[in-house]
């Protein structure tokens, strides 16, 4: 019992004999340094060599580079929260070979170099950036962080609080081991076709306290491809009208474990606060589509009318013209003694028009109509031999010879 204690105080007189940072608090049980809200503007130097937790929060450490953490290498939890850290350069942590948890949340970072969560080994598994991000350009900047940073061990990412509307196409492709994805308490409306390829391995993915009003087919067939894991996706603005048809048949349908009761509609007002699953299409709004069976029946029965319609038009129309069918005969007389007439003026027109001899006679203009009558008769008296001459043209006399005696 003796040798482990005189081991014991051997090993707390030599911690104590290691000095501690001023502004900071050294405690060698749990190895955990703290140097809070004190205004350093750097990683303070001589961090005793037992730490394994490290906590700077509350300053004005503006920037973190490789030099600012060359001592650390025996750190396994790191925390810099709270910082006004704005800039990450290459290879920040590169020297932290056991480090396992980063937490950088609550900083304003604006540039982040590609390199600058590059650790040799890849042993970080979690990583928090809540409310760290300062724009869409650190967005970018981190999407290529995350992809050149060789981060294959990385369990848990938390991106929450970043006023995220959207999300690049593959950001999350190079993480093959991730488990658990916080996306909560952004500006996320949509969720685009490849966001979360790659992502083999993912368990839990944590969407609540965004902008969703809806999930379209596309976004539902992006969460699909994640299987059966965990998608947080309540406290969102979602509006109940048919355009949630499709999200409502995936909240009812959907292989992955959803929280059901926190998905609720926040409009229209009278649906307000009401579950989102089990909606049906009236609830919604929507016009309910006819069973085939009744499509087909209600069709027959719309020819069946038709017919009757027609049916009874045709027996009016009938009963009309046995009412009026002395009427109807006259008209019908009238009507066949004027295409007579008009026929037997064109037969006229047809003789006058064939007989050149007769020509002039209807290309005459100013005759009495008694000429005109006349016109028949002339035709048949005169003999074939007959030569009729115009009154217009011109007589040349002719002289004549006695006829000779033989």
């Amino acid at each position: 019992m003796l040798v482990p204690a005189v081991l014991l105080l051997l090993f707390c007189a030599q911690c104590w004999s290691s000095p501690c940072p001023a502004g900071c608090e050294c405690f060698t049980l749990t190895r955990t340094v703290k140097c809070v809200s004190q205004d350093l503007v750097s990683v303070p130097k001589g961090i005793p060599g037992y730490a394994r937790t490290v906590v700077i929060t509350g300053n004005s450490v503006a920037r973190v580079g490789a030099d600012s953490l060359a001592e650390l290498e025996n750190v396994t939890n790191l925390i810099l929260s709270s910082n006004r850290v704005t800039e990450l350069t290459s290879h920040s942590f590169s020297a932290l070979l056991n480090l396992r948890f980063l937490d950088l949340s609550g900083n304003q970072l604006a540039l982040i170099h590609p390199e600058a969560l590059s650790i040799p080994g890849s042993p970080l598994q979690e990583l928090n950036l809540s409310r760290a991000l300062f724009n869409f350009t650190s967005l970018t900047d981190l999407t290529t962080a995350l992809r050149w940073g060789d981060l294959r061990g990385l369990l848990r990412l938390d991106l929450s609080g970043n006023r995220l509307a959207l999300l690049p196409p593959g950001m999350f492709s190079h993480l093959p081991n991730l488990q658990q994805l916080i996306l909560t308490n952004n500006s996320l409306m949509a969720v685009y076709t490849g966001t979360f390829s790659g992502m083999n391995h993912l368990k839990l993915l944590d969407l609540t306290r965004n902008s969703f009003k809806t999930l379209r087919v596309d976004d539902l067939q992006e969460l699909e491809k994640l299987g059966n894991i965990q998608i947080l996706l309540g406290s969102n603005p979602y509006s109940c009208s048919c355009e949630s048809e499709s999200f409502v048949a995936w909240l009812n349908q959907s292989r992955a474990q959803v929280d059901l009761e926190a998905v609720r509609c926040s409009s229209p007002a009278a649906l307000t606060n009401s579950r989102l699953r089990g909606l049906g299409l009236h609830s919604l709004g929507c016009v309910v589509p006819l069973q085939p069976e009744l499509h087909d029946i209600s069709l027959q029965t719309s020819y069946v009318f038709l017919g009757l319609v027609l049916g009874f038009v045709g027996m009016v129309f009938l009963f009309v013209l046995y009412l009026n069918r002395k009427g109807m005969k006259k008209w019908i007389n009238e009507m066949r003694d004027a295409c007579r007439d008009v026929l037997e003026g064109y037969h006229y027109r047809y003789e006058i028009d064939s007989d050149p001899r007769l020509g002039h006679i209807a290309a005459g203009r100013g005759r009495s109509p008694a000429a005109t009558h006349l016109r028949p008769s002339l035709s048949q008296q005169l003999p074939t031999d007959t030569c009729v001459v115009s009154p217009e043209a011109p007589l040349t006399p002719v002289m004549t010879s006695p006829p000779q005696s033989r």
